[in-house]
Formats: C-alpha cells, structure tokens, sequence
C-alpha cells in the first residue's frame, strides 16, 4: 500500500508553480481569478409567491427495477428531511474527472431514495452532455430556452414546478429530473451572476436537492455564482496525478478567496475508470481526507466505459451500493 508521502512530495513540488501562475495574474491587475461572493438576491422571484413547499412523502417512490433498498443502511440518512432546499457543485476544472457521470448517479441514488425532488442541471457552459446521457428525449428544451422564457416561468405563481417542468428532462428510470446544458457557446454570455441566481431561485422553489455539474473556467462569472451559492462542494477526481493536483489547486484557490469552510466540509468523490486503480488510489484517499471533511470512492463500472446514456438500474449492486454510501456523505452534514 502506498502513502501520502510520495504523493504529497510531489504535490509540493508543483505548488510553487500554480502559485506563481495565480501571482502573475493578479499583480497584471486579473480580477478575475479572485472568487468574490455576489451580492444577495435583492429582486422578487415574480410578482405571486407560491405557497410553500411541502414535506415529501416517503414509501410512494420505487427504488431502482430489480432491487429491494428498503433495508439499505444509507437508506434513512438518504431520506431525511434537510431542511430547505440544497445546491451540490460538482467541481473540478479539468476535463475527464467524471464530474458529470458523478452528478447524474448522485442525483439518481438520492432520486431513487428519496422518490421526488431531485435535480440535475447541466451548468457546462461549452456543450456539456448531461442531458444526453441522463435524460430522455421527451423534448429538446434545454438552459437555453429556459433562460429566454424566464420572466413568464417565474410569474407562473402557485403553477410554477407544472410550468418549469415543460423545460426539463427526465431521467430514463424516472427518478429525478434533467435540465440539460445547450450546444449554443454564445449562451455562456447570457448566463450572468444574476441569470444563474434566478434559475437556481427557480430550482430551488420547484426542487429539494439541485446537483449541478459545473464547467471547467474557474473565472466564469457562472462557474463562481454557483460555487458561492453552493451548499455543498463535491470535488470530483479520478486516480490519476494530473487530475489531483488540478482539483488541489482548484482547493488553494478557493481558499486563498475565502472560500474556507465550503472547502473544510467539501467531500473528494474519487472515481475508479479502471478495474485496477492501483495504489495512488491510497494516496489521494488519504491525502484529501486531510484537505476536505470526507473522501468517498466509488469503484469501476463496465456499463459506464462506454460513455454513452448512464443508467442506475443497469450498474453491478455493488456500485449502487457505493453511489449510495456516497450520496449519503455528501448530504451528512445538511
């Protein structure tokens, strides 16, 4: 078994060299690579306020085809109340870490825990393809019409989760919703700081847990909003070292703008691509115990090396298992 010694060595080896790269962009006068908290909220949703929500009823949803999860021991944390409505970022800037197949299976094993409420959102804001991995082909609307519609859907009342659900998707089996990213790259222009704090006022209005796959440019004004407004951060890697020592400056960045609590309780999602991860998958399960508040790992899957529509039901009971250990370690410390 391997240890964090080689590994972190390594690590601070390279720290110097993201730090001097972050240095030089603020002493050019960058702003952008600072993480600055926008404003609060400080407009009406729409002009009638819908009642509010109501607590789910538990027992009416059916888990997964073919399984009996009634005695799973993740089952009650995965149902619990948790208070008011949650944001989960999936965050990592580097490509190919698995961040949207992390989404749409933690959006799944709560969905398929918790019956109702759950949602997906593709925020990738270059071609992001959540929607067509999750979500079926009921129509083709997706961010974009929902954010040119958005003065009537938020003025839709005590008709709000019938009216935004005609821009969602779901998923194959059902268990939570789907809103899918757009192929449009001039859409990234649209999806200002206060465009991301109305449809996630609207999410959050129609929808207890919102996961939301992020995209890759950790100065996006989009990419900020939502990691500032996030309840939770899930810091998504593989076992591999380009794709740890990304998600390790993507941390010190965060913390350098303030983001120190959000990181403290973040939780490291490591996912195996291969049936063999090796001992490095030793290393950084240690090495990011010591950086967030927990790290979850789930193992390799031969139905997700495809890359093509992912499916709950059709994954071994093992790694349904595992999404749902994870799923539950992420939402503990709601």
């Amino acid at each position: 078994m391997g240890t964090t010694d080689g590994w972190s060595a390594k690590r601070s080896e390279q720290t110097p060299r993201w730090r001097t790269l972050l240095s030089r962009s603020r002493q050019r006068g960058d702003d952008t690579a600072t993480l600055s908290p926008p404003p609060q909220q400080d407009y009406p949703s729409s002009e009638v306020v819908p009642p509010p929500r109501q607590p789910l009823a538990w027992g009416a949803a059916e888990p997964s085809p073919g399984r009996d999860l009634s005695r799973h021991p993740a089952l009650k944390e995965l149902r619990r109340d948790l208070g008011r409505p949650r944001v989960i970022a999936f965050v990592n800037p580097k490509g190919g870490v698995h961040k949207t197949t992390a989404t749409v299976l933690t959006a799944a094993a709560l969905g398929s825990a918790r019956g109702k409420g759950v949602i997906a959102w593709d925020d990738n804001e270059l071609r992001g393809t959540l929607g067509l991995r999750a979500g079926t082909a009921r129509h083709a609307r997706t961010i974009r019409h929902l954010v040119n519609d958005l003065a009537q859907v938020e003025a839709a009342g005590t008709q709000l989760a019938e009216i935004a659900d005609d821009y969602l998707r779901h998923s194959a089996d059902g268990s939570f919703d789907v809103l899918a990213g757009d192929e449009d790259p001039k859409l990234a222009g649209k999806l200002d700081p206060e465009t991301v704090l109305r449809v996630l006022d609207i999410l959050t209005r129609t929808h207890d847990i919102i996961c939301i796959d992020t995209g890759n440019n950790v100065e996006s004004e989009n990419w900020r909003t939502v990691v500032s407004n996030a309840d939770q951060l899930v810091v998504t890697s593989v076992p591999r070292e380009d794709a740890a020592f990304t998600a390790d400056w993507m941390l010190d960045l965060l913390v350098s703008d303030g983001y120190v609590d959000l990181v403290a309780n973040a939780v490291t999602l490591l996912s195996c691509p291969t049936p063999r991860p090796g001992t490095l998958l030793d290393d950084l399960t240690a090495h990011f115990k010591s950086r967030t508040r927990d790290v979850a790992v789930v193992p390799y899957d031969p139905t997700l090396e495809p890359g093509s529509a992912i499916k709950y039901s059709q994954l071994r009971d093992t790694t349904q298992d595992a999404w749902l250990n994870a799923a539950a370690t992420i939402i503990r410390s709601f």
